[in-house]
């Protein structure tokens, strides 16, 4: 017996493979609708929103700390904590921008 043989054995009845392809694509299509393509999205929103943090934006980093950015770098931020006290903080580690209100920004 050669491996010619147990290939013939695995096709389906039917004598194709068109309905295990089919299936296979649509669980990839299912997939990338349901989990890349949003992620994707996702990731890309936020990639803008880092691009824009500029002076006076208030932040909330993805430890939790509050503050307003008091200068900032192409990959660095420092930031106002408090009154006196000032944190550099890494720009990928920004979680969201804060408005006004205290609200995040939704764009």
């Amino acid at each position: 017996m050669n491996f010619a043989f147990y290939a013939l054995m695995m096709v389906p009845q039917g004598g194709t493979m068109a309905p295990i392809l089919f299936q296979v694509a649509a669980i990839f299509a299912i997939f990338y609708f349901l989990l890349i393509r949003p992620q994707a999205k996702e990731r890309k929103r936020h990639d803008e929103m880092l691009s824009s943090v500029r002076k006076g934006d208030d932040i909330v980093t993805t430890g939790g700390i509050i503050g307003k950015v008091v200068h900032a770098e192409e990959t660095q931020l420092i930031v106002r904590t408090g009154e006196s006290t000032r944190v550099t903080v890494d720009r990928a580690h920004i979680a969201t921008v804060l408005d006004q209100k205290g609200n995040a920004l939704e764009e």
